[in-house]
């Protein structure tokens, strides 16, 4: 079957289809028929309104829920900045800005941390842009062993997509609960107020943060209707509520520093909701591979789960990329990806097993790559002699295996914790994968006629 068989089963329930417009109530009768501000709700329940796009925003791009809730989210004190010592997602400081480089960057995997939570185990590797202008993108490595107590985080930055490593990830947002486990992705949008707690001990992955617009699906053009990631597989919380009138913490994440307010009151405690705007998860194993069936290497483009736009068509701000078990059926053709010089960055992670174009390199789960614009990349040398000498029989590559690529048209910068902290940048990367590649050109003045006819 083409879904991943966990080992931990998701306990919750589920509405299907990705950008659905959804209805769901925990409590019959909470959703109000025909209307979406009644001037008495249900139960005595607070109408509130959650905007992820303009009011005037074309109808096709509009996300929107209506919320009815115990109390509204604004009940709560004023927001105080917290010590910038104990977080690593800002880039107020000197020490802290972005440094982009042309170097290829790859990382050895990153360490695990029980001493923290999910707000202070996020890692700013790299990004590009300004939250404030609603442009550009971040790119973190998470860890934690620890989970959060009686707090909801949010970022009104931008939308987190969240690319577990390892471990299980126990999401409660104010519109339900979701459990996203490796192998799994999701989506928690601008604004959504949540918590993570860590059913399975200490967890690990990649997240990539928008600050502009949302992730779509990717449009199919001559594939047809079906196929990469389908609609129907993606999955999206039904409501679930709590009752605390006891104080709880609320942390914001505002152009990348974080500050924190209280309330006396759960903010858990949605009752019932209907909108698009809203967290969905998505389980890579139903992804539908498309590939050739003749001859050479597509390009990666047809891997895309997600893809955010930008102001250009047809180029995007972030793509969501995948390369999971596939067979390879190629004929005369060189079948890992071919070098490459690239208008867009690429920032390469690894869930598990082993990717197909550095199999048995420095390239390990957990661990990542950055090939920043137009910087060289491709095949390691030992990757290019197997592939060239490779008997072309039908081919499954990646079995237990699964990377991924966050790949943007910006320049992406690297953080100081990316470069020196962390302590996990591979100074041999070059040497290793590219340095021992020789000449093969024996051009000797006399054209060799070619096996298809032409020359080689």
């Amino acid at each position: 079957m083409p879904v991943t068989a966990f080992k931990v089963q998701d306990p919750y329930r589920y509405q299907d289809g990705f950008g659905s417009y959804h209805q769901t109530e925990a409590v019959a009768g909470a959703l109000p028929v025909g209307q979406n501000s009644p001037q008495k709700p249900a139960y005595g329940l607070y109408t509130e309104k959650l905007s992820g796009t303009s009011f005037t925003a074309p109808r096709h791009e509009n996300q929107q829920s209506w919320l009815y809730r115990i109390l509204p989210a604004a009940a709560h004190s004023d927001f105080q900045e917290l010590d910038k010592s104990t977080y690593r997602t800002h880039l107020s400081s000197e020490e802290s800005r972005l440094r982009q480089v042309p170097n290829q960057i790859r990382w050895d995997p990153f360490d695990f941390d029980d001493t923290v939570d999910w707000v202070h185990g996020l890692n700013l590797v790299a990004g590009a842009g300004d939250p404030v202008l609603k442009r550009g993108l971040a790119i973190y490595v998470f860890a934690a062993g620890k989970d959060m107590g009686k707090e909801a985080f949010y970022s009104a930055d931008g939308d987190f997509l969240i690319v577990p490593q390892h471990g299980v990830l126990d999401i409660q947002t104010e519109l339900g609960r979701l459990l996203v486990r490796a192998n799994e992705i999701c989506v928690i949008p601008r604004g959504i107020r949540y918590r993570v707690m860590l059913p399975e001990g200490h967890v690990r992955g990649y997240i990539c943060e928008i600050f502009q617009g949302h992730f779509q699906l990717p449009e199919l053009g001559p594939i047809g209707s079906n196929g990469l990631a389908n609609s129907r597989d993606f999955q999206a919380p039904v409501a679930s509520y709590d009752r605390d009138e006891t104080e709880w913490k609320v942390i914001a994440k505002f152009n990348n520093e974080l500050f924190v307010a209280t309330q006396h009151h759960t903010p858990f405690d949605v009752v019932a909701w209907h909108g698009n705007y809203y967290p969905f998860k998505y389980d890579l194993g139903r992804f539908n591979t498309i590939g050739s069936i003749s001859y050479d290497h597509p390009d990666p483009s047809i891997f895309t789960v997600l893809s955010a736009p930008s102001d250009t068509v047809g180029t995007a701000l972030a793509d969501f990329v995948i390369f999971p078990p596939r067979w390879l059926v190629a004929e005369n053709t060189f079948r890992p990806p071919w070098y490459h010089r690239n208008n867009m960055s690429e920032f390469m992670g690894l869930i598990a097993g082993d990717y197909d174009a550095k199999i048995g390199s420095g390239f390990r789960p957990a661990g990542a790559s950055l090939h920043n614009i137009m910087s060289a990349h491709g095949p390691d040398a030992r990757a290019h002699e197997a592939a060239s000498n490779a008997e072309l029989a039908p081919q499954k590559v990646g079995s237990g295996s699964m990377a991924f690529m966050f790949e943007s048209y910006l320049m992406v910068g690297v953080s100081k914790w990316g470069l020196k902290t962390c302590q996990k940048v591979q100074d041999d990367y070059n040497a290793e994968s590219w340095t021992p590649l020789r000449s093969r050109f024996d051009y000797d003045g006399v054209p060799k006629s070619g096996a298809d006819g032409g020359f080689q």
